[in-house]
């Protein structure tokens, strides 16, 4: 696992829409404990040619963790996994869904494609930085991850 006991930072993708939900996360994780490198795209498509280092993200590293919402422009949250898990460059790269949508359709969809984690995104700011911390607490701190390749 890449991390700060290792001396380099996780590698994190947190793909989302929403510029004030980008600004929380990258704020809540800047006061976090684990060095890190938040990379942020806003749309479905951005998020799998960054996968795949496609153009214009060539340089781009294979992150340790993915933060995904579902409602994007495009290429929604939901096709962006079912693709992350039909690729086998990603069947062990860990997915956090991060989302404001509570479908049961949704939650059950996105377990059956193997997401990692399905979280509903609260509308207080302060409830949202809770909720960041938590997922930095929790899968940067206690979880192995795998080793980037």
């Amino acid at each position: 696992m890449h991390t700060e006991s290792m001396g380099q930072p996780v590698e994190l993708l947190l793909v989302e829409d929403n510029p004030d939900d980008v600004f929380l996360a990258q704020e809540a994780l800047k006061e976090g404990k684990i060095k890190n490198n938040l990379h942020v795209v806003n749309d479905g498509e951005s998020a799998l040619r960054f996968l795949r280092k496609e153009n214009p993200y060539q340089d781009a590293v294979l992150p340790d963790l993915v933060l995904l919402d579902l409602n994007l422009p495009g290429i929604d949250g939901r096709q962006v996994l079912k693709q992350i898990r039909e690729d086998p460059r990603f069947t062990e790269l860990p997915v956090i869904v991060l989302t404001t949508s509570e479908s049961a359709d949704d939650i059950h969809r996105m377990y059956k494609l193997h997401v990692n984690s399905y979280i509903v995104k609260p509308v207080d700011f302060e409830q949202f930085i809770k909720v960041i911390k938590s997922i930095e607490n929790f899968w940067l701190t206690f979880v192995k991850l795998p080793t980037r390749t």
